[in-house]
């Protein structure tokens, strides 16, 4: 049963100058500073009281920057794997699992993590808030947002690549209170992006901040939460694929929370996150031990991308450099940023399916792909706690046992629109329910 739900208490945190400062309502920069970095929400409770699961993701509520609750969402569930297990010689594999699998406990109609973002995002918005949020997306966070924002009637303009599009699949039809745009045909997640940018500087349209977002993060974080509650103690390794890499960043600074909470042991878990070759930039960055992205034409960008099945897996501007974001993260965790092939991930999401009894999104295949990668080339000691950060499965059962409804563009645009051309067209959508 949910108690009454009362706003997290939370305070914001430069991470260039460690300066505290309160949330004006949707802070994503420090005030006042030049230097590009990340803010950090300071919770008031350094301990997370863990509520029941009646709460959804809500149940991570101490650690989750909100004013409210909304209705329907779902959680991460972590499990220790057998079967998956012994075939790469791990004695302990906890998978955490978002997506659809009722029989796990877990009941994301997205199919995606995406959903832990969504729910947080929207939980900090006020009740009052009467623009119209702007998201941009590959494909999965864009289904979350959709779905989320159509059940509470929150006003939504998505931006999506119009290559993307299969991705906007939903069990019921979507309210007009949510829109969608699109970059034309060959275009990919930086053009949605750069899309959603020139509508954002529109009267009644506000960004959603990306990583910058405290919520988006720490929405994401619960993968962690949900993890070292379950097993007792912060994994020693975190597997995950990554686009942006916004989830890895959300990891360590969970680890980081749970180190402060006092009762999960002392040890910051080793991220070794993934990309699907050939579109590798944060891989070919960190091997360059380069703090900045290495140049890289957009025709050749657009080329790999087009190739890859873990199209979400796509950002080509990543928050990789920004103080408190990906370099950092994997620098002071002794991290590694790892890739698999299509046919290597298509492999890995046959072998857990089979073993483990539900299929899996690209994305998560890829994750599992270097996982079995470094299990068989010895690089796991043996007796290590291993985190498999599922963050999207039972997509395909989903979409058996539903009958589906897309979600249409109402404008499709050119690759480089104006800004004037983006207001224009932009004039004649109504967000009203």
């Amino acid at each position: 049963m949910v108690e009454r739900f009362a706003p997290t208490e939370y305070a914001l945190q430069s991470l260039a100058t460690g300066a505290l400062f309160p949330d004006a309502g949707w802070t994503l920069d420090a005030p006042g500073e030049q230097q590009p970095a990340l803010v950090r929400a300071v919770y008031a409770k350094t301990q997370l009281e863990l509520k029941d699961e009646s709460w959804g993701i809500f149940r991570y509520a101490d650690w989750l920057p909100v004013q409210r609750m909304l209705q329907g969402s779902g959680f991460p569930v972590t499990y220790r794997s057998e079967a998956l297990a012994a075939e790469l010689g791990l004695e302990s594999l906890w998978i955490t699992f978002s997506g659809w699998w009722p029989e796990r406990g877990a009941r994301m109609k997205s199919g995606s993590f995406k959903e832990t973002e969504a729910y947080a995002v929207c939980g900090r918005l006020s009740a009052e808030e009467n623009r119209v949020l702007v998201v941009a997306s590959a494909g999965n966070t864009a289904r979350a947002f959709a779905r989320v924002c159509s059940e509470n009637g929150i006003p939504l303009l998505l931006s999506v690549p119009e290559d993307n599009l299969d991705a906007l699949w939903f069990d019921q039809p979507i309210r007009p209170c949510v829109k969608l745009i699109a970059s034309r045909k060959g275009g990919d997640y930086y053009d949605a992006i750069h899309l959603s940018n020139l509508a954002c500087q529109l009267p009644g349209y506000f960004a959603e901040g990306g990583a910058k977002n405290v919520a988006r993060r720490d929405g994401m974080g619960t993968t962690v939460l949900s993890a070292a509650t379950t097993i007792g103690r912060i994994p020693d390794y975190y597997y995950q694929a990554i686009g942006s890499g916004t989830g890895a960043i959300a990891a360590w600074e969970a680890n980081l929370r749970l180190l402060a909470d006092g009762r999960f042991g002392s040890k910051k878990m080793i991220l070794r996150v993934s990309q699907n070759w050939p579109f590798i930039p944060i891989h070919d960055a960190w091997k360059a031990r380069s703090r900045q992205m290495l140049p890289m034409d957009d025709d050749e960008a657009r080329r790999k991308v087009e190739i890859i099945r873990a199209k979400v897996l796509s950002n080509r501007k990543p928050p990789y450099p920004i103080l408190g974001g990906l370099y950092d993260a994997l620098e002071d965790t002794g991290g590694n940023v790892l890739y698999a092939n299509n046919e290597e991930a298509m492999r890995a999401a046959e072998l857990f399916e089979r073993l483990e009894g539900i299929d899996i999104h690209p994305a998560a295949a890829v994750a599992t792909a270097t996982l079995i990668a470094d299990a068989r080339d010895g690089k796991l000691p043996a007796g290590a706690s291993v985190m498999l950060n599922v963050t999207g499965g039972g997509e395909e059962r989903f979409q058996q046992e539903h009958h589906l409804h897309f979600l249409k563009p109402s404008l499709i645009f050119d690759l480089d629109p104006t800004l004037e051309d983006v207001g224009r067209q932009l004039q004649g959508l109504s967000f009203k329910l």
